[in-house]
């Protein structure tokens, strides 16, 4: 519990932080987002007009402590703002619509990738030096050093438009109204994800291989592993519940991190196959200098990547029983 205490309150800290500097940055941006939004407009915009915009959006002409406690306060009682580019919409309203595909899509590769990455490289390393390892190791990192905005090009006009197999791009099939309750529509959403999904998968294989396969190979030579050996117990029970058992504490934190990062979206991949994720909307904030927006998201990839890290924390000691006692 102590230990559970520490870090919860390190990562409330460290929330604070990310929010404050979040509050900072947009602020030190040149420009003004209100005065942008009124640029192109045709009609005369009275400067009335443009400081009640800037209320109703919430730039204040207060002092900046005044503004960072309304600004904490916004947070915690879930008011982000209204989007400037897709006003009057709310920035909860945007990002709700957004996160839930972003999660599916990149949430679902990063897992596929550990999963697949992981097998492959418990193998790699029990067969180390074999032709296996010496083909599966040196593929798999060439296919990640390969620009994903290639490797989704390449999908795209192979299996879309060469082959004509999977659709070019959308979530689901345009005019389609969503559904939740058919299986129809589902299987719609997973047609439509095949190859974005297997854009976003196919590159993040070769760092779980190779952390899996590395990290095993160097309990290999270990005395329990010897033990096991001698004891006459089967290759498939030493290789998966003595060696790949110990050596999954890196894997599960580099699997945390990556999971915490997956709320950011795929932002290639998104914009290859018009996927309508939290890349697309990041991006679309950034052109439009939507404050609002930007500081929600960056906002929610904070949280979501402290709580992937603090998850990690006790998944780690939870595998571990000498962290267990270590921090006793």
């Amino acid at each position: 519990m102590a230990f559970f205490l520490r870090r919860l309150s390190f990562y409330l800290m460290a929330l604070i932080f990310a929010a404050t500097l979040n509050f900072i940055l947009p602020r030190a941006m040149p420009g003004d987002p209100v005065t942008m939004m009124f640029a192109n407009a045709t009609a005369e915009v009275t400067p009335e007009r443009i400081e009640s915009m800037k209320k109703l959006l919430g730039f204040v002409d207060a002092p900046l402590p005044q503004q960072y406690l309304s600004y904490l306060a916004n947070i915690f009682t879930g008011n982000w703002g209204i989007s400037i580019k897709y006003f009057p919409i709310t920035v909860n309203e945007l990002l709700a619509s957004a996160v839930g595909w972003s999660l599916f899509l990149t949430g679902s590769a990063i897992v596929l990738a550990f999963c697949i990455g992981s097998v492959l490289g418990i193998f790699a390393a029990w067969r180390r030096g074999s032709h296996y390892d010496s083909f599966i190791s040196p593929s798999m990192l060439v296919v990640q050093s390969i620009p994903s905005v290639v490797v989704a090009m390449l999908v795209l006009y192979t299996f879309a438009i060469g082959l004509e197999w999977f659709p070019s791009g959308n979530a689901y099939t345009v005019g389609t109204h969503p559904d939740w309750g058919s299986w129809e529509f589902y299987k719609d959403v997973g047609y439509h994800a095949v190859l974005p999904l297997f854009c976003a998968t196919i590159g993040q294989i070769g760092g779980f291989l190779i952390s899996m396969r590395n990290n095993m190979i160097n309990l290999l030579n270990e005395d329990f592993i010897t033990m096991a050996k001698a004891k006459g117990l089967s290759e498939n029970r030493v290789v998966f519940n003595y060696a790949a058992r110990n050596s999954m504490l890196p894997s599960v934190t580099a699997l945390s991190m990556a999971l915490g990062s997956a709320i950011s979206g795929q932002l290639i991949v998104e914009m290859i196959f018009n996927y309508p994720g939290l890349g697309t909307v990041l991006l679309n904030a950034i052109h439009a200098r939507d404050y609002q927006v930007l500081q929600g998201q960056l906002l929610l990839m904070t949280m979501f990547m402290l709580f992937f890290n603090f998850l990690a924390d006790l998944m780690i000691v939870y595998l571990d029983p000498r962290l267990r006692k270590g921090g006793k």
